[in-house]
């Protein structure tokens, strides 16, 4: 069992300090998304396992920055780098097969931070096929063939009201949550990952519904490679704890092949590692590819983000900023009595209305 990292703790005197967490100017306490329960009196740091809303003293800045300098000073030479690039399905399909769908929980908290998975209206843009819309910028074709015309193929989900497509899917911990609250909805959801492990741990789930659902194998990382739906269809694009496990030079891309699947007034969610998260400090020296980027025991990857990097990709992918938020938090063990820091990024996006 992997144990758990700490940060060196300070005497009882100085804890106050370390571990204070301030409220948001606005009535008191900072509202949803991402939780309320504030920690004031660092006493009662025990009474919950998780406390939100963390802010971070200089000194614990500075040692999660020389921890970070400390584990990527090593790097893993150059000519055995690609592999991890190459075979992350692979990776990834062998994380499946060892862990199935038991290493991560259902996401309870994922209606919470994104309502928009639960709308039952499209966006409010009206969207005007353009001819060869599917041929353009190299984008993917529809996988039954109908020449690049979107509006008159069939597909999947064509009769559906409202589209979401999750990247990522994993064993399903995003999907069948989405399944179970939109049925008799009018709401379609397409999910993929690139482990075909994984896709078939979602088929095969009891809770897996195909008149709602369509999973299907794809590595969003391939621009030629086909989706079973056309350009501008989707109404929400899910990302979780997705692009983190993509090489950094293809992120871009990644996300600006996604944006050209979104409706006009579609939206992107997001979330994902932040930088200096707990996770990353645990890494040992000789893990790292290139600055913030990792490769664990089992041969998948991770990247840690900063709200300005979010900020960049998405505006270059030609989406409009809704919500870029550092999610700072303090995870307890109290059995153990472990304080442990985390780090999420989560951010919404949409594609703009196209000018009258």
């Amino acid at each position: 069992m992997r144990a758990l990292w700490r940060f060196p703790l300070a005497p009882a005197i100085e804890v106050a300090g370390w571990f204070s967490c301030k409220r948001a100017k606005s009535e008191g306490r900072p509202p949803a998304p991402l939780g309320a329960r504030i920690l004031t009196n660092p006493e009662h740091i025990f009474r919950h396992n998780m406390w939100d809303h963390v802010q971070w003293s200089e000194q614990e800045k500075e040692f999660a920055r020389q921890k970070v300098t400390e584990n990527s000073r090593e790097k893993i030479p150059v000519a055995e780098q690609a592999k991890f690039d190459i075979d992350a399905s692979k990776y990834w399909d062998g994380f499946y097969e060892m862990h199935q769908n038991k290493f991560f929980k259902d996401r309870s908290w994922l209606f919470h931070e994104f309502p928009e998975l639960l709308t039952t209206e499209t966006p409010g843009c009206i969207l005007v096929p353009e001819p060869g819309e599917g041929q353009r910028n190299g984008a993917p074709t529809l996988q039954q063939g109908s020449g690049g015309d979107g509006e008159t193929a069939d597909f999947p989900g064509k009769q559906a009201s409202f589209r979401i497509f999750e990247i990522g899917c994993g064993a399903g911990n995003s999907v069948f949550p989405i399944i179970s609250s939109i049925r008799g909805t009018g709401s379609f959801l397409y999910c993929c990952d690139f482990s075909p492990r994984a896709v078939r741990l979602v088929k095969d789930h009891p809770g897996y519904d195909g008149s709602v659902c369509h999973a299907f194998v794809h590595d969003i990382r391939q621009g030629g490679a086909v989706l079973p739906f056309p350009p501008r269809s989707l109404d929400v694009v899910l990302l979780v704890f997705m692009l983190s496990s993509v090489h950094p030079a293809r992120v871009q891309d990644v996300v600006s092949r996604l944006a050209h699947f979104l409706k006009p007034g579609g939206v992107l969610l997001f979330r994902d590692y932040g930088r200096y998260d707990l996770s990353q400090l645990r890494f040992k020296k000789g893990r790292c590819l290139s600055e913030n980027f990792y490769t664990r025991g089992d041969g998948t990857c991770v990247y840690f983000f900063t709200k300005d990097e979010i900020h960049e990709l998405f505006k270059s992918a030609g989406l409009e900023e809704i919500q870029n938020l550092e999610d700072r938090r303090l995870q307890v063990n109290r059995g153990k009595k472990v304080v442990m820091r985390r780090v999420w990024m989560q951010g919404k996006f949409r594609k703009p209305c196209p000018s009258p």
